[in-house]
């Protein structure tokens, strides 16, 4: 672990999505793709573990992207540029397989379109056809859109309204492509509905799906037990194990369900915050 990290840039990507790069040099050189990092922004602030958006081993600097959407991440999102983040603790996880499969579909749906970018460009270098979907709710929630483009053969969007590309799901898309192409390998990243509707998808054609459950993450080195799931009848802890797993082997409906352990804390602490930082003005 080391300490003090500073911010060198901050973008606002969408209404509660912010991106941060960091100065980060240790972990930049050992970053791969589809790890993560855990990070504090002060000495006695909560753990919080973020997946990895980029990387940049020669400048030194780690990019993620984020939800403001409980108490320490959006304390992380009123942090400038010149600030400094207390710790940052990385790179974690098992990286991504990359190697050569031949056409792969990499599917980011919400937050989960920002680690797919590392993964996409690796996959890409090794000499993959790439084809990318992304989804939103609305078109004002994408992004990273001309980044994929810049390491895909085909980028498909889609939102659930419709105000861009397909309306629909990223599933549905995916299913569109199924039933008429050849597909190798599939890779899913998003929101847990959506990686098991992947898998109900690709499953008849026999298509070996990845996907990555970051979001069930609560402590990030296997110490809290909170992010254990099923995969092929077995205990697993997303953290060292994963993040990615066989997702016609994950059992969906328990991780739906551990998903929801922590709202009431979560919901309690975000309420507080927010009183305190309305009390401070």
């Amino acid at each position: 672990m080391t300490f003090l990290h500073k911010i060198l840039r901050k973008d606002t990507l969408t209404s509660d999505a912010n991106l941060l790069v960091v100065e980060a040099p240790e972990i930049a050189k050992k970053c791969k793709p589809g790890q993560f990092i855990i990070l504090r922004i002060a000495e006695r602030g909560e753990r919080i573990p973020l997946s990895l958006a980029g990387y940049d081993s020669k400048k030194g600097t780690i990019t993620t992207i984020f939800l403001a959407t409980g108490k320490t991440t959006q304390e992380l999102a009123s942090m400038n540029e010149g600030d400094f983040i207390a710790n940052v603790a990385g790179p974690l996880g098992t990286p991504s397989d990359i190697n050569h499969f031949g056409h792969v579909v990499l599917c980011g749906g919400g937050l989960g379109i920002a680690p797919l970018y590392p993964i996409a460009k690796a996959l890409k270098n090794m000499g993959n056809m790439i084809t990318v979907i992304i989804g939103a709710r609305s078109k004002n929630l994408l992004f990273y859109e001309d980044k994929l483009k810049s390491v895909s053969d085909q980028l498909y969007v889609t939102t659930d309204d419709g105000t861009k590309g397909k309306k629909g799901f990223v599933s549905n898309q995916l299913q569109d492509l199924l039933a008429c192409e050849k597909i190798d390998r599939v890779v899913a990243i998003g929101p847990a509905i959506m990686m098991k509707s992947i898998a109900d998808a690709t499953r008849p054609y026999g298509v070996r799906t990845v996907v990555s459950l970051n979001s069930i993450m609560v402590d990030g080195t296997g110490m809290c037990g909170a992010c254990r799931v099923e995969v092929g009848g077995e205990t697993k802890f997303t953290c060292v194990d994963g993040p990615e797993f066989d997702a016609h082997l994950v059992d969906f409906d328990l991780l739906m369900k551990r998903l929801n352990t922590y709202l009431p804390e979560e919901k309690r602490a975000k309420e507080l915050y927010n009183k305190t930082s309305m009390g401070a003005h």
